[in-house]
């Protein structure tokens, strides 16, 4: 898709609104994991698997969308810009994106189904938690290489990797 376009600013300009895309997505997955939260804390019992289903999709939807879309474009922006820091930035994210993918991954294995729902609903506090802290680093890792590339490859940035090389 995006390697179709003719100059750098089409090319570039398609990744960053891919990356507002995404970063609406974390809204609605943020929105969705304070919801079950405030579920939890007024009456475990009566949270519904709708409600964690909705949050684990928006979730792993989230955690596929970095992974396979976004983090791959933003390294290919880096290194297109010679960008090293950025590429540095991207390094510890990846470093950290399996962690997370395996916390994700199991959270949402144990609450799959009914049954294993209503097995691992006393645990739903404590994964909440866990789940926050996890999300926060990677959210804060996340938006440190998109402000540095953004910073650094926006039209007029006075970064000497503004332009690309050929």
């Amino acid at each position: 898709m995006l390697e179709d376009c003719k100059t750098a600013q089409e090319r570039w300009g398609g990744v960053h609104k891919l990356v507002d895309r995404w970063l609406d997505e974390r809204r609605e997955l943020l929105v969705s994991f304070l919801e079950l939260k405030e579920a939890c804390d007024a009456e475990l019992e009566a949270v519904s698997k709708a409600q964690i289903d909705r949050f684990s999709e928006l979730l792993m939807d989230y955690i596929s969308a970095g992974h396979f879309e976004i983090y791959p474009q933003l390294r290919e922006e880096a290194r297109a810009f010679e960008d090293s820091e950025a590429l540095g930035i991207a390094e510890k994210l990846l470093e950290r994106l399996d962690m997370s993918t395996e916390l994700v991954l199991a959270f949402d294995a144990d609450y799959s189904t009914p049954v294993r729902c209503q097995h691992y609903l006393p645990r739903l506090p404590a994964w909440l938690d866990r789940l926050a802290k996890g999300l926060t680093e990677r959210f804060a890792l996340e938006d440190q290489l998109i402000a540095r590339l953004h910073a650094a490859h926006t039209p007029g940035a006075s970064h000497s990797a503004a332009q690309p090389h050929a």
